[in-house]
């Protein structure tokens, strides 16, 4: 990999140099195989979909199966333990999962994991106990290896030419996601009370959460039959691409050199362990957001919360999905080109102390038109948060897709040691994550319980450790260069 210069760190993080914008203006992009494209971007929609469903009933699932013995100030530690076994079974299968998509290709792998998710989430519907949401949450982490699979896709579709607008619309299209799971799931959701007219029979008073999770199963299927019948294999070893632009078409296939992946230990270079523990950092923060912000909307106002039912949850949730796909779409690959990567990453961390203290004042202004200024304003700040995930590459998970991500995305696929080496760098980077998304919901959550009962900071402690965490994040994320690394294509 070709050496980067030193980051400055005294250079303002809003006005790209006049060099930096030069380099980005000279480039010419590739044109992009289109169809595959959204081949994989349609896939991307059944992750947030099947993920984030879950998020605005959950809690009230969780007091329902009568496991906290009615104290609502326990519900914390099991919603935040169902939320995080997913990432904790993930992390164990998903680095294995991305190598055999480097020699076994990706198409297999995507297959296996969207039925997995359809199965899940059968299970889970149909979870009468806590053990038994427990087996389905576990089971649809140790099947489902595509949230790193996908990146690799991106990877070999794209070049560093237009590597901003491939990645560009990986966040909008996962928000899009993100918008319609709460939705489906905060609607659906006790069907029997909210369409008694169409929902009446004994199944659905039996199972009130089934539907939300039928819908969203279906949408993995949906999938299934896509990357069955029309995906093509992108994998530099299984299948070599050659560009063509004709009049009529501009689908075009990468070509790649061939090489073999590199070792494990191989990926154990600077630019792959300095770009993880960015996309560690970050993840981490966004999936404790993820975890407590239904959590903080679900609990009684006596306890610190807002008191919403589970509809008014999915609404909000759906609605940031919507607005901040909405502006990835048109801004992400524009705001990139102009600012860098760099710089629409460190925007994005520096919003994550505001949005953990604005909790507390949400909280004590719960019932009045403030607190929804104050939502309003958490809104706002993720969608831009969100775009830093894009500078780095997506998902997950899962739940939001976010701006400081998009910018990640994008080092982490430039910092792999080669292109047979694709999977498993993100493989590598991905199991790592996966265990911070694992330990995030339950330290999160746990963290809201122990402070309302405790009257830690009169039940605000929580945030006020994560204010100081998403502090020093920004000291992690000052480390990364100016420019992303530089690959062969």
């Amino acid at each position: 990999m070709a050496s980067v210069d030193e980051p400055n760190e005294c250079t303002g993080l809003l006005t790209p140099s006049s060099e930096t914008r030069s380099k980005r203006q000279k480039r010419t992009p590739t044109p992009l195989p289109l169809v595959q494209i959204w081949v994989v971007l349609l896939l991307q929609v059944v992750e947030p979909i099947t993920g984030q469903s879950i998020y605005p009933y959950i809690n009230q699932l969780i007091s329902e199966l009568d496991i906290t013995g009615g104290d609502e100030k326990r519900v914390g530690y099991y919603a935040g333990l169902i939320e995080s076994l997913f990432f904790a079974t993930e992390a164990i299968t998903v680095l294995q999962w991305s190598r055999l998509s480097d020699s076994m290709g990706r198409k297999p792998v995507l297959l296996i994991g969207l039925f997995g998710t359809m199965l899940s989430m059968f299970c889970f519907g149909l979870s009468r106990t806590f053990w038994a949401l427990v087996l389905s949450r576990c089971l649809t982490g140790l099947l489902n290896g595509n949230v790193g699979v996908m990146k690799s896709v991106m990877g070999d579709l794209t070049d560093s030419s237009n590597r901003a607008e491939g990645m560009g619309l990986i966040p909008a299209i996962w928000s899009c996601g993100a918008a319609i799971g709460p939705v489906i799931g905060g609607t659906f959701a006790r069907p029997h009370e909210r369409f008694p007219g169409v929902f009446d029979g004994w199944f659905w008073i039996e199972y009130p959460y089934f539907l939300p999770c039928l819908i969203s199963g279906i949408c993995a299927f949906a999938g299934f039959l896509l990357t069955l019948f029309v995906f093509k294999e992108s994998s530099p070893r299984r299948q070599k691409y050659t560009r063509s632009v004709s009049e009529d078409s501009i689908e075009t296939l990468v070509s790649y050199k061939h090489s073999e992946p590199v070792p494990l230990r191989g990926l154990f270079v600077y630019p792959v362990l300095l770009s993880i523990s960015n996309y560690v950092a970050d993840a981490f923060l966004n999936i404790s957001f993820a975890a407590l912000f239904p959590l903080f909307c679900a609990m009684p106002r006596e306890i610190g919360g807002l008191g919403m039912p589970p509809s008014t949850i999915g609404y909000i949730m759906g609605t940031y999905g919507a607005v901040c796909g909405i502006f990835q779409f048109f801004f992400f690959a524009k705001t990139i080109r102009y600012l860098g990567e760099r710089r629409v990453f460190l925007n994005g961390m520096m919003l994550y102390p505001m949005v953990f203290a604005l909790f507390p004042v949400i909280s004590l202004c719960a019932g009045t038109w403030l607190a929804w200024v104050g939502i309003a304003v958490i809104i706002v700040s993720l969608v831009f948060m969100d775009m830093s995930f894009g500078s780095w590459y997506y998902s997950d998970i899962p739940n939001h897709v976010h701006s400081s991500l998009g910018a990640i995305f994008m080092y982490l696929t430039a910092s792999a040691p080669n292109k047979a080496s694709l999977g498993a760098t993100n493989g590598l980077s991905q199991t790592v994550v996966s265990i911070s998304r694992a330990i995030g919901p339950a330290f999160a959550t746990s963290l809201f319980s122990i402070s309302v009962e405790n009257n830690i900071l009169r039940g605000y402690g929580v945030y006020a450790i994560f204010f100081t965490l998403s502090v020093l994040a920004l000291f992690l994320a000052i480390q990364i260069p100016e420019e992303v690394w530089e690959e062969d294509d």
